[in-house]
């Protein structure tokens, strides 16, 4: 098992709706670490780059004013296969398909507004962790309970 670095987000859909703390929650209870924290607000440059790959499709603009409508909360998770673990724990995309227990399948019914966005490889992780972060926000640390996950 890899210990890797991925994105979360928390949309603005998840921000209204109060759920930040519980993605956060869901996030270190399967055992992830949270190495950076920050809400903000994101820019429309900042929402092409993080979804340059859907640049051209029909939903785009409708992705990018969604992101950019209120206060997001992004986070840099870090943890044993953790791309693959936060996404399994997100769910599908299309939240009215996310099967329940996952944070689309318990909270979305929409493909857009969809709680959280994360990372779906570890390559496309780094490429976004360096929209949102620098080097110096990420903060290197362990926990007693790391050994047991």
């Amino acid at each position: 098992m890899k210990v890797e670095r991925t994105f979360l987000m928390v949309k603005p859909d998840g921000v209204a709706r109060g759920l930040i703390g519980e993605v956060l929650s869901r996030i270190e209870r399967k055992g992830l670490k949270i190495a950076a924290l920050k809400m903000i607000r994101v820019s429309r440059d900042a929402a092409e780059k993080l979804y340059a790959v859907h640049r051209g499709k029909p939903f785009f603009e409708k992705l990018i004013d969604h992101v950019t409508s209120g206060p997001v909360v992004v986070a840099v998770v870090e943890g044993r296969n953790a791309v693959e673990a936060v996404r399994t724990l997100i769910g599908d995309t299309c939240s009215y398909k996310a099967k329940p227990g996952s944070i689309r399948g318990d909270f979305g019914l929409d493909v857009t507004m969809n709680i959280v966005h994360a990372a779906d490889s570890e390559a496309v992780a780094g490429r976004e962790l360096s929209i949102f972060f620098n080097d110096d926000e990420i903060f290197n640390y362990s926990r007693g309970c790391e050994r047991w996950i």
